[in-house]
């Protein structure tokens, strides 16, 4: 009974000890997609052609794709979101540890969330509900929203396009800016290309140069 007791003893420290790294796993491809299963933690998790899923509750280090969207759903964190060609979308409550970015793609991050880096993307929108974000956002040609409540720490630039961006082709569109009901962007807002600002009332933000900013008062700014 007693070397019973001493196996079964032995068995589960094997097992718990083991535990970690199993949870810790990385998770690399080359062709397909990628899910980091709901409530687990993971290492950095990566694939070249195909999404990348971050089911709720779930934790991963750095994830990476090249051609593919990223996914993540409520509650998750991570130390930083990347991707070339896809989207980012971001449930509640996410903690990203570094940045959120893209080339090709929107960015969207869900409310009472937190990013300890920027936000950038060359071709897409950016949209904050509730969002506290320590860097700044950047982009060339995408449109920008500081939604209700979101803190920006480092302002916004939008970048003149230049011939640096070959082969990327930029939208010649102009941006629409827009800092929402009670939004806070301390840092400065500087424009290098023409863009349309709404800033609402209850808003704050640093210095802007580049641009006039024009106030509303509703819930959605004006339509163009």
């Amino acid at each position: 009974m007693k070397h019973s007791c001493i196996a079964v003893t032995l068995a589960c420290s094997l097992l718990l000890s083991a535990a970690p790294a199993l949870a810790q796993q990385d998770i690399s491809k080359v062709n397909g997609s990628v899910v980091a299963q709901a409530g687990r933690p993971y290492g950095d998790v990566d694939t070249v052609n195909g999404s990348i899923t971050i089911e709720s509750g779930a934790m991963v280090a750095d994830a990476e794709t090249v051609n593919g969207s990223i996914r993540a759903g409520d509650d998750i964190g991570a130390d930083s979101l990347s991707t070339v060609n896809g989207s980012i979308r971001i449930g509640e409550r996410a903690r990203i540890a570094r940045d959120v970015e893209t080339v090709n793609g929107s960015i969207f991050v869900g409310a009472a969330g937190s990013v300890g880096g920027g936000v950038s993307t060359v071709n897409g929108a950016i949209g904050l509900v509730d969002v506290d974000l320590a860097g700044g956002i950047e982009t060339v040609s995408g449109d920008i929203t500081v939604g209700v409540g979101s803190h920006v720490r480092g302002g916004i630039t939008v970048t003149k396009p230049t011939s640096n961006w070959f082969p990327v082709q930029v939208n010649k569109r102009k941006p629409r800016i827009i800092i929402g009901p009670d939004a806070v962007v301390e840092g400065p807002l500087k424009f290098e290309r023409e863009v349309t600002l709404y800033v609402h009332q209850t808003a704050r933000t640093g210095p802007v140069t580049g641009a006039t900013a024009t106030p509303y008062s509703g819930e959605r700014a004006p339509a163009e």
